[in-house]
């Protein structure tokens, strides 16, 4: 066996060592170069989401100012017709002002008519067929206390006046039956009344033996003969409803020439 070469042995180590020294440096170096792109990645992901974060941020704020001039838009159109309303009531405003100032004149104008209107119908009621003469007359009375009261506005008292002229006007297109009590031969009795219009008014008595008419020439009650009886008796009871509408023969008086 040949002898141990010590020299050798260390020559050969010594190149080992010298193999595994850069090869040592170079792990190293990955590791530095592998550990810092990794912190470059993380601050780039940082940085990532804080751009987004800036984005999102930004998107939002953009959302709210278009929605912003959305509603400044609306509020633009809504203010002009504000406006225009508004213009429209001082222009009415003016026209009430006028009104209001007018009032009194026109309360100073239509006093004095209300009061000629009264006047004429209370004379009309008084030469007027005397029909319901208490309920007509009573009529009058309380617009004539109307017009004295000052708690009522003269437009109130005005509908009142219109509305006793119509009443008025309707008696004259409308046939009517009611009770009542006429003065016969000296006694007052109750008859039953029968109105057409202002054509006729007749009476009869309730046990239909005693009838009249009222003759406005004269301006007094008229007896009428038993020939009327029945016709006065139906006429009553077609203006009570009691029977249909049909042609009734009455006494009334003869047309006068113009």
């Amino acid at each position: 066996m040949s002898p141990f070469n010590w020299r050798s042995w260390i020559v050969a180590v010594s190149a080992a060592a010298a193999i595994s020294l850069p090869l040592a440096g170079t792990a190293q170096s990955l590791d530095q170069i592998i550990n810092a792109q990794q912190g470059r990645t993380r601050l780039a992901q940082e940085s990532q989401e804080r751009v987004d974060a800036v984005v999102k941020q930004t998107r939002s704020l953009e959302d709210r100012y278009k929605a912003s001039l959305k509603e400044i838009e609306g509020l633009k159109v809504y203010n002009t017709l504000l406006g225009l309303q508004v213009d429209n009531q001082k222009s009415k405003m003016g026209d009430l002002r006028e009104s209001i100032d007018q009032v009194e004149v026109i309360n100073r104008q239509i006093v004095p008519i209300m009061t000629q209107m009264i006047d004429g119908l209370e004379q009309f009621v008084a030469l007027d067929v005397p029909f319901l003469l208490e309920e007509r007359q009573e009529r009058v009375a309380r617009l004539k206390e109307l017009m004295e009261r000052d708690d009522v506005t003269v437009a109130e008292k005005f509908r009142k006046v219109t509305e006793a002229y119509q009443i008025e006007n309707d008696f004259g297109q409308t046939i009517e039956a009611y009770k009542d009590t006429v003065n016969i031969d000296g006694a007052t009795r109750e008859v039953d009344f029968l109105r057409v219009g202002r054509i006729a008014l007749i009476y009869q008595s309730q046990d239909g033996q005693v009838s009249g008419a009222w003759d406005q020439a004269s301006g007094q009650w008229q007896a009428l003969g038993n020939e009327s009886k029945s016709q006065i008796k139906f006429g009553l009871q077609i203006a009570t409803k009691q029977k249909a509408p049909d042609l009734v023969l009455l006494p009334v008086p003869a047309p006068e020439a113009s």
